[in-house]
This record gives C-alpha cells, structure tokens and sequence, in this order.
C-alpha cells in the first residue's frame, strides 16, 4: 500500500507503485485487479477502483443490478475480467458455458460482425429472462466497450500470487529476500534501487569477506541477533569464474593469510 515494492513480482515499475498508493490492497483480489487494470485502456479505471475500494465514492452496478451484482461486486462495478462477463451472459441473456465462452472470444477478436450477432443474441436471451430490451443493450454496450481492454482473471490471478508471496518474503524475510533479488538482478540501477531499500529496513550491506562471503550474495546472522546481507564475490566487477573451489578451500577453515590463500 506504501508502492515500497522493488524487488515485487510485477509490480516494480513507477506506474504500479502510484496504483499501489492509491488503490491500497488489503487483499489479495487487490493484487489481482491491479494487475489486469495496469494496462493501456483500463488503467483509466484505477482511480474509480481505488476510489470505491477505499470508501471515497458509493459502487454502481449496470442494470439489471440484480443480474451484475453478484459477479461484479468484487471489483465495485466495473468489469475487469473476460470471466465476469461471461458469468453476466449466463445469467441474465441465458447463455450457456460454450456459448459465453464464444462471446468472450467475439470479443477479443473485435469483429464487428461477430460482436453484432452476439448483440441480437443476448438482448433476445435477456428478454426471455425477464429483462427489458433497454436495458439488456445498455448493458451489452457496456459488455462491448469492456472488449477493448477485458483480461482474463486467471492470468491475473496467478500473478497475483506471486506478488503476494514475494511482497511477503520481503516485509516478514527481508535479508534473506534482498540476498536472493540481489543474486538474480544483474542491472546496477535496480541493483542500486534494492540497496536503497535495504537502507530503508534496515538491513546492512556487510561488505565482501575472503572468509565469509560465498559467490552469491547471502543472509548472514550478525552478533546482535539481526540479519544482513553479505557481499557475493560474483557481484565483484571482473572477478569471474565458479568460487566453488574457495569454499572447498575454506572448509578446514578461514585463510590466514595472503600467503595462505594465494596457496
């Protein structure tokens, strides 16, 4: 909720750190939504979104209420994924799983022949369930507009996840996860961006140590109880190669000497 998410599954960049402010997730359906929101076209949703979300403005819901309600609540009112429009087909135009999955797909591909015949289809349907014609156009209007940007919720959903378990590891682990974002990137700016973070929790850097570093950064327990992170060699500039055989060397303990280890 902070945007203090370097190092988070997908939601590193600039723009995600202001959806993060403003949408401020509290659940993991947060993390979800913003993942399929942050996209060109529906990103202009995210103000509405957080502004629902955080109690600023009332939801609505497209008519019949009774009929998006159910499906749409979650996400206050607004479609964000292909699979709630597909559950609103269903239940107010009657259509079947197959047939929800062919307006879905209608969709995607945006063709206007397509997404006419569909038109027809779910008024009529809609009309047999009780609803009046209006609204059901209405509705399918909105339906159509949605086609321009619609995702598809379980994409977004195991993103989702992973956003969480690593934004996890870093507030409840954090050395342990600064070791291991700092093995993997090999950019200096998002390496920069993470030591800046590690300055901002409070976990010291703990410089390279012939003795205790390892090739790869590592957590290591310092003497007041708390973790840091020590150096990786391989994070050294030009000094390349497998440190495998440093290690071995050091198992019957720490060098002594230059001399010693230059043997």
């Amino acid at each position: 909720a902070a945007g203090h998410s370097n190092g988070v599954f997908q939601v590193e960049s600039e723009g995600m750190k202001r959806a993060l402010k403003q949408i401020k997730p509290t659940r993991i359906d947060d993390l979800i939504a913003v993942g399929a929101l942050f996209r060109p076209g529906p990103m202009e949703m995210i103000p509405l979104y957080a502004d629902c979300k955080n109690g600023v403005k009332e939801p609505t819901y497209p008519e019949p209420v009774s009929g998006t309600k159910p499906f749409l609540e979650e996400t206050f009112g607004i479609l964000v994924y292909q699979e709630q429009v597909m559950q609103v087909a269903q239940v107010v135009a009657g259509y079947s799983l197959g047939g929800a999955d062919l307006l879905r797909r209608a969709m995607g591909k945006k063709i206007k022949e397509e997404m006419d015949k569909q038109r027809v289809l779910f008024v009529e349907g809609a009309v047999k369930n009780g609803h009046s014609a209006k609204d059901a156009g209405a509705l399918f209007d909105t339906i159509a507009k949605f086609a321009n940007y619609g995702f598809n919720k379980s994409h977004a959903a195991a993103y989702g996840v992973i956003s969480y378990q690593t934004a996890y590891l870093k507030k409840n682990y954090p050395a342990h996860f600064y070791a291991a974002s700092l093995t993997y990137e090999s950019e200096p700016d998002k390496m920069a961006l993470l030591k800046e973070d590690m300055d901002t929790d409070g976990v010291p850097m703990l410089l390279p140590d012939i003795n205790k570093s390892n090739f790869r950064f590592k957590p290591e327990k310092m003497a007041d109880g708390r973790y840091g992170v020590r150096f990786g060699l391989g994070a050294i500039k030009k000094l390349t190669g497998d440190m495998g055989e440093l290690v071995k060397a050091r198992a019957s303990g720490p060098f002594t000497s230059l001399e010693d280890f230059h043997q």
